[in-house]
């Protein structure tokens, strides 16, 4: 049986929550509040402290400022999660169910002790964050996802299609950019690597960063893209804004999902057959994933060599068949032949990164890439972690690019 402390807390519990929904309803019916922004702390306290008083209630300071911030939270910043979105040590939120909440830091996921009061709150918190992006999440559209004022990017599921609840991630990006010269010195690759990685990118490579989820494909992007010469128009198209290129000359584009009636939508593939006529020396594709694999391709082979993009894929090898596939769903009949020549003619390198157990980020190996005179493509190694030093088959089509040699 519960202590009568225990039960006089429950009530207390219980009169406390009954308060914040009425102070919240009061606010919510107010035309000052929406969106990001609205009420101070101050404010709220003071509507807290007339509230108590109209109902002959006396609370201490020190609650009515912790209710406030509670308050302030639920309706203009994250809720239960805003420590968590104002830390930069984490990377990655998500929330299985009310539940159950977990945070990815340096690497490793970890169990948090936070909780959403039902269901209901959980699909309550997404909309109103995403509501200011005029988005919406409900049975008829069941998934959402939203790149966020502060950058972050926010996928939601509910049920019917997510049978434990909804569940909810939210990727943040660090507000410091990591340079080649930070993957060095945390141990994702050797300077000799790095030395012959600049030299690709200035000589104008062709590169693919191939790797699984979170394995660090957009950082090693990123890192890269430092390296374009500053005098050079760059082209940066993307789901999700996330590039942070420091460059003057450098337009991002983005796609645009369909609106409510289904329309109105703009692909990444419809972005890159614009960036062509926009006078580009660099397109930069921050994830191919379907037939714009094809329009990257024939860029890559039509005068715009040096562009980089990503994609995921289990091995190089895996990377062409998968490149292969993508080009093939293109609206064109191309027959398997003229997409590997197509592939083979395009790419010089690709970067494989690898994410190992206890969360570090590494670069596997590069490859070099070539295509046969029968029509196959070449893939060969020309380092790996184990064996970091530079070897370059000086048959392959693009070993004056790797080499930093003029061609």
């Amino acid at each position: 049986m519960k202590s009568k402390i225990q039960r006089e807390a429950e009530i207390e519990k219980l009169l406390n929550g009954k308060l914040k929904e009425r102070i919240i309803s009061r606010l919510l019916e107010d035309p000052n509040c929406s969106g990001f922004s609205g009420f101070d702390l101050k404010e709220i306290e003071d509507r807290i402290l007339d509230l108590l008083l109209s109902e002959g209630q006396i609370k201490p300071k020190k609650f009515i400022s912790a209710l406030a911030k509670n308050i302030h939270d639920e309706i203009f910043g994250f809720g239960p999660l805003e420590e968590n979105m104002k830390s930069p040590e984490i990377t990655e939120i998500m929330i299985n169910g009310p539940a159950n909440v977990f945070i990815e830091q340096d690497g490793i996921i970890k169990r948090t002790g936070i909780s959403f009061e039902s269901p209901e709150k959980v699909v309550q918190f997404v909309r109103r964050i995403i509501a200011p992006l005029n988005l919406r999440l409900d049975e008829t559209s069941p998934m959402v996802d939203a790149r966020l004022p502060d950058g972050s990017r926010l996928n939601a599921v509910i049920p019917p299609l997510c049978l434990n609840g909804p569940t909810v991630t939210i990727r943040r990006f660090r507000g410091k950019r990591y340079d080649a010269k930070d993957l060095v010195a945390c141990g994702t690759m050797n300077q000799e690597i790095c030395d012959f990685l600049k030299e690709s990118v200035t000589k104008r490579a062709n590169i693919l960063i191939s790797g699984g989820a979170s394995s660090g494909k957009t950082t090693m992007l990123n890192a890269l893209c430092a390296y374009i010469p500053p005098e050079e128009r760059i082209i940066t198209i993307e789901d999700t804004a996330e590039l942070q290129i420091p460059h003057d000359h450098v337009i991002s584009l983005e796609s645009r999902p369909p609106n409510i009636e289904g329309r109105g939508a703009v692909t990444v593939r419809d972005l890159v057959r614009n960036a062509l006529r926009m006078r580009p020396d660099r397109i930069i594709v921050g994830e191919v994933r379907g037939a714009e694999a094809l329009d990257m391709l024939q860029a890559m082979n039509t005068g715009h060599p040096g562009s980089i993009s990503t994609a995921h894929a289990n091995s190089p090898a895996d990377l062409i068949h998968r490149l292969e596939i993508m080009v093939m769903m293109s609206d064109l009949d191309l027959n398997l032949e003229a997409v590997r020549r197509q592939i083979g003619s395009a790419i010089d390198l690709i970067i494989h990164m690898e994410r190992e157990a206890g969360g570090k980020r590494i670069l596997k190996e590069i490859c070099g890439v070539s295509l046969e005179g029968d029509g196959r493509i070449r893939v060969e190694q020309i380092c790996t972690r184990a064996n970091p030093q530079i070897q370059i088959n000086e048959n392959f089509d693009g070993s004056d690019k790797m080499r930093g040699e003029e061609g």
